[in-house]
């Protein structure tokens, strides 16, 4: 299963007008011609199929709705009589990164390998007490509220389910990240390592969020291949 990034998104039948999703059309050309059944999801937030799908309620930090359809990919394939139910692996990059993490997460009875590629991993606000205070005072919300909310990002993000986590990843990320702060990557490897999740890292030193080097994209897909 290949989860494309950015939400507002669409994934086509043949080479993309945006050069990462191109890079990702061709990643998943290279694993079909390695006998690979590769499907490509376009999951809830994705555009090109109108409001209600691209603007649900409860996607991301507010219940990773988008979510369900990823699973439902997964459980799809399991079901073709040409897929080993047992071999269904999962990558993505960025918001791709962070669906593969929650996937392998939430369901590693389905999915049973991934690569997660510069993904976000804790949904919690870093916003100081202070901060929270003048909200509260300020916008009417009150502390019920704010403790809900915290609640349902925290049980949106895949830190929420190192506890359920068995299957093994390779976590890759530029450490000069300006989108997504490598320390994401960082500290989820700490946790999983913890938990004994068989982990693995490739750094790409100086690399930004999309790579801006060819030998950092190919040697990313190689390993995400192998």
């Amino acid at each position: 299963v290949y989860v494309h990034g950015g939400g507002p998104r669409q994934m086509l039948l043949g080479w993309h007008y945006r050069w990462e999703y191109a890079n990702d059309y061709g990643a998943n050309q290279y694993l079909a011609g390695r006998d690979f059944i590769v499907l490509s999801v376009d999951y809830r937030l994705s555009v090109g199929y109108g409001q209600s799908f691209q603007f649900p309620d409860n996607t991301a930090a507010r219940g990773a709705f988008e979510y369900r359809d990823v699973l439902a990919a997964g459980r799809y394939l399991q079901s073709r009589p040409d897929v080993d139910p047992n071999r269904i692996g999962i990558w993505g990059a960025s918001l791709g990164g962070y669906l593969t993490a929650l996937a392998l997460g939430r369901n590693s009875d389905v999915f049973a390998a991934g690569v997660d590629l510069h993904g976000v991993h804790d949904r919690l606000p870093a916003v100081s007490p202070e901060q929270l205070a003048r909200a509260i005072a300020g916008d009417g919300i009150t502390e019920s509220d704010l403790r809900e909310g915290l609640k349902v990002a925290f049980e949106s993000s895949p830190i929420s389910a190192v506890a359920t986590w068995k299957s093994p990843v390779l976590l890759i990320h530029g450490d000069d990240d300006r989108t997504v702060n490598f320390h994401e990557t960082v500290d989820l490897l700490r946790r999983l390592l913890e938990k004994g999740v068989k982990a693995e890292e490739l750094v790409l030193p100086d690399d930004v969020h999309d790579s801006l080097l060819w030998r950092n994209w190919t040697k990313s897909i190689t390993a995400m291949a192998a």
